[in-house]
This record gives structure tokens, sequence and C-alpha cells, in this order.
């Protein structure tokens, strides 16, 4: 059975290809990959995040408040009506990652998001987390807000599945035909051959992986995929108006 709760501390970094190219063979000696990268180089993951008409969830988020949350579909590939995808909340307080989620089908997962109630009872579902879900869906008033996809390599840790690595590259995005089962297209949100590193630990990394981190130079950086999409959808638009008022 998938894991439906996690607690972890992540921390970012932007690598180019030849610089995630070289790391990812080096960690090879410490960590294998993920075992749906066993089956090709890499995996897709399509998420739908759900958000106020106001935008309430990310403007919040980007505040960088000590506690925020959102909620989002999550799917491996791209989706059918009657595809099994998460239901996911994702909490942040104090620098620690909350996730908690429950399978459900696609279809089963648009309802529930968009009416507040919970579809029949099914063994493949986790009781407990819809309703955390369906007690989020009372307090905001949630619409699909963006679609968004990207290219993963993952690794766990050969003695422990306490430490965790993705690397994620072809990052896309749209904020129109908000249906995941219409296929993975959209605008780059990375430069070409960028991809985002996150190192996913329960504890404090291990010594050997902050050696490794030392010696590439790579440094932890601030990026959310919703955040910088949302504050790049603002700076269009801003540029868009300022464009119409000189014209």
């Amino acid at each position: 059975m998938a894991i439906e709760v996690f607690n972890r501390y992540e921390n970012k970094y932007l690598l180019g290809n030849e610089s995630c190219l070289k790391l990812y063979h080096e960690l090879l000696e410490y960590m294998e990959p993920d075992e749906y990268n066993k089956q090709g180089e890499y995996y897709s993951i399509t998420n739908l995040y759900y958000d106020t008409p106001q935008d309430s969830l990310i403007r919040s988020s980007l505040a960088k408040p000590k506690y925020k949350e959102k909620l989002r579909i999550r799917a491996y590939g791209i989706p059918a009506g009657d595809t099994r995808v998460y239901l996911e909340i994702k909490k942040k307080v104090l620098g620690l990652v909350n996730k908690r989620r429950t399978p459900l089908k696609l279809k089963e997962a648009y309802d529930f998001v968009a009416t507040g109630i919970e579809p029949e009872f099914k063994s493949y579902m986790n009781k407990q987390v819809m309703e955390e879900i369906k007690y989020l869906l009372t307090r905001y008033e949630l619409v699909p807000k963006l679609y968004l996809s990207y290219d993963r390599k993952a690794m766990f840790c050969k003695n422990s599945r306490d430490l965790r690595i993705t690397f994620d590259t072809n990052i896309r995005c749209r904020r129109y035909d908000l249906k995941m089962e219409h296929g993975v297209y959209g605008e780059e949100l990375l430069e070409p051959g960028q991809w985002l590193m996150e190192v996913k630990a329960e504890k404090t990394i291990p010594v050997w992986l902050a050696r490794l981190l030392s010696e590439h130079h790579m440094y932890r950086t601030s990026f959310s995929k919703y955040g910088n999409e949302y504050k790049k959808m603002l700076r269009n638009s801003q540029s868009e108006r300022e464009r119409v008022l000189y014209a």
C-alpha cells in the first residue's frame, strides 16, 4: 500500500544539466532509483491545484507564514476519469512539511472538491484524510486554479526510507483547460536545461550528503512550483497592463 501520510523537511536546489547529471551518478553510491524510475529514465507527475477565487492560499503562502496549507489532486501520468489519483492536503508548519492524501478516482476527486460531499466510502480510500479534506472545504471556497506537471527522477537511500531526493524538469503550467485528463502541456516554468532538486528527510541529512552538496557548491533556494508560477503570472499581467497603457 502506498504511503498516505508524510512528515519531513524539504530543501530545494536549482541545478543545470551538467551539475545534475554529475551529482546524480555520485548519489548512486548511497541511493537507489525510485520504483517508478526502474521502468524508464523519468516518470511524469501531473497536479491540479485548488485555491479561492481571490488566490488566498497562494498569496498567504508567499507571505511566508508559520503555517500554510494547499489542496491538490496528484496523478502519475495522464489520468482518465476512473484512474486512481491522490487528493492531497499539504501543510507546512515551522519548516516541517506534512502531507496527507487519500486515493480516489479522478471523477470522485473532482466531485468531492466541487460539492464538499464525500464520495461513497470504498476500501481504497483513507477515511481520516477524507474527513480532514471535508473540513478544509468548509473553510474555503475552492476552485481549480492551476494545472502543473513535470518529469521526475527520484531516489531513496539504500539503508533507510527516511531520505528521498527528487529531480524535476520540464515543469509545465497552465491556468486554462483545467482538466488533468486533457494531457501534459503548458508554459515552461524553468529555463531550458534547469532542474529542481528536492532533498526530503524526516531528520537531519546524513554527513555524506552534506559533504557532497558542499563539494558541488550547491546552496538551498526557496522555490515553490505553485508560488513561482503565481509570481510569474503577476509579472506577465503587469507587463501586459503597461503595454496597453503606453501603446
